[in-house]
């Protein structure tokens, strides 16, 4: 027998995240019964596809299996099936009794133990799916695998039920998370430069974010792009595409000043652009940061190098002068605690853009009603700005385009609120910025990754928020007493006081992503075994509707953040 040469031809969905539905079914059960175990199959795969989008625009492939699983013999059947389709996440959708040894545990053992297991079934007395959901569910908790389930509804009889709309949304949530957690294993990030400025909740934990992700980051030097900008190796024409592109959507809103030698400084900091997209499109990396400060341009021992706001803005955007295109989270400061942020909850609200901001100054209701009286404006007292205050989220770079927005906003709309002023304070004018005033009512998720060495793992800090725009004068003298140059987001977290808000913030950067839930979120931080921070005294333990229901595995452990600490062997 002869050594096999593999073909070097690749299936298309090799790798990515591949969801696989099966139901277990009682062998002694009726034929009908049986069929209609079959048709829920069938039903809930055809209900999830397409409907799971991955960043790039494209929807997680969804198979099915009609062997219905009586016994060891078709669990083998079906793993076999699932494993040779690349499945890596199941959903099973049992509706009557069955043997949970023979039937779903069997199926398991051909799988690696991470790997995300969703039940959901009907409320049925008459066919006890829900009976076998409990049984499982139980068995599997007992030899410490995570498990979900989502006891929701279908009709009792007939032959092609079709689940309530509430029980496939929630299904929906767990599958963005558990594709979210899969389809991240094996990429790359690349990060230009070291950590900047000494922050080191921005720090690289590359064998931490390696074992505990599967994602790897590529480290490149920032002279290299020096070089490259320096040797111009970049497409001339793409580069001339590019300017025009700008210059059409805001020419009227670009300062160049000194004429020629700003204009050849705005042509090299989207240059910049060009480069590090080609060299992340070499290493086939989902997301990137970059250093700056202080070496790149604000260091005056060395060359003065463009700002790289605008590239980084373009990065976070859902487009740019090629027309559409997926979300590359991209990083300011080279903080990759922010990347890694910004990256899990693009994934887990299907390639929404997200917003990298400075926890810059929060704003009380006392100050903000202060500062108002100072500047001859009187509040009502009803608006959403005052009635617990905001936090100005405002940073140089990474600020997506598409903030300037309404999520449902085209590119004209979105650009036609870009201004890009001449780059000031610590960069020497070298380049310009980009500057908007995100609208109100934008409802998300503000969150944080952090990390201690002293459990070895890393956390989410995070609370459901809303922007708030406020009256046009008074938040212009707002952004003018931090930075008129740079975005500006005003922020108010749903849960936490203000005094908290303070408090708590694990960096001096933080993040926020449209249309992203808690349930997926936490239905994440369950796969990854990431602490779960949300301290706010006015959130509850558990909010109906809206958490993800707690997985019995925690609850026969002594609760979430112990058992986490147990699977990461940190107890």
């Amino acid at each position: 027998m002869k050594a096999k040469l593999l073909s070097r031809t690749v299936k298309p969905n090799t790798g990515k995240p591949v969801i696989g539905v099966f139901a277990p079914c009682d062998p002694r059960i009726d034929q009908a019964s049986r069929e209609r175990s079959t048709n829920i199959v069938q039903h809930a795969a055809e209900e999830l596809a397409g409907k799971i989008k991955l960043p790039d625009g494209t929807a997680a492939e969804v198979v099915y299996s009609d062997v219905l699983i009586d016994a060891e013999a078709q669990a083998d059947q079906v793993a076999r099936q699932f494993k040779e389709a690349g499945v890596n996440v199941l959903v099973c959708v049992p509706d009557t009794w069955s043997f949970p040894q023979l039937t779903t545990i069997s199926l398991l053992s051909h799988f690696p133990k991470d790997i995300p297991i969703n039940f959901t079934t009907g409320n049925s007395g008459t066919r006890p799916g829900v009976v076998y959901t409990h049984a499982t569910s139980g068995a599997i908790a007992q030899y410490g695998k995570l498990t979900h389930i989502n006891v929701g509804k279908w009709p009792d009889s007939g032959q092609n039920p079709t689940m309530s709309p509430e029980t496939l949304k929630a299904l929906i949530d767990w599958c963005y998370a558990a594709v979210t957690f899969q389809g991240l294993k094996g990429k790359r990030v690349v990060v230009f430069g070291h950590d900047s400025m000494g922050m080191e909740t921005a720090l690289p934990h590359v064998l931490e974010t390696r074992n505990q992700f599967g994602l790897e980051i590529t480290r490149l030097d920032m002279k290299l792009l020096a070089d490259m900008l320096k040797k111009e190796s970049y497409e001339k024409e793409e580069l001339k595409r590019l300017r025009s592109w700008l210059e059409n959507h805001s020419a009227d809103r670009i300062e160049l000043p000194d004429g020629e030698k700003d204009s050849e400084l705005l042509d090299q900091s989207l240059a910049l652009y060009l480069i590090v997209r080609d060299l992340m499109k070499e290493v086939d990396a989902v997301g990137g940061g970059f250093m700056s400060q202080l070496e790149w341009g604000s260091d005056d021992r060395g060359i003065q190098l463009p700002v790289a706001d605008i590239m980084e803005s373009l990065f976070n955007s859902t487009f740019d002068h090629n027309g559409p295109k997926a979300v590359q989270p991209f990083a300011t400061e080279a903080d990759v605690q922010a990347l890694l942020t910004q990256l899990f909850m693009t994934w887990l609200s299907g390639g929404n853009p997200p917003l990298f901001m400075d926890f810059r100054k929060v704003w009380d209701k006392e100050d903000i009603s202060e500062f108002a009286a100072q500047n001859g404006y009187q509040p009502k007292g009803d608006e959403a700005w005052m009635k617990k205050g905001f936090v100005d989220g405002v940073n140089s770079g990474s600020a997506s385009f598409n903030w300037a927005a309404m999520p449902e906003a085209d590119e004209n709309e979105v650009m036609k609120n870009i201004s890009f002023p001449k780059a000031v304070d610590y960069f020497y004018y070298l380049g310009n910025s980009v500057h908007f005033k995100s609208p109100g009512n934008i409802k998300g998720l503000a969150a944080r990754l952090a990390y201690s060495s002293l459990s070895g793992m890393f956390s989410m800090i995070w609370d459901e928020a809303e922007t708030v725009a406020l009256p046009d004068e008074l938040a212009q003298k707002i952004c003018d007493g931090a930075n008129p140059t740079w975005p500006h987001t005003f922020v108010v977290p749903k849960y936490a006081s203000m005094t908290e808000y303070k408090q708590y913030a694990p960096a001096n950067h933080f993040h926020m992503t449209w249309g992203l839930e808690p349930a997926r979120m936490q239905f994440w931080m369950d796969f990854a075994n990431v602490l779960s921070v949300a301290p706010w005294q006015a959130r509850p333990t558990f909010i109906e509707g809206t958490d993800r229901p707690i997985p019995l595995l925690y609850l026969v452990n002594g609760g979430e953040d112990v058992t986490k600490k147990m699977k990461a062997g940190k107890v």
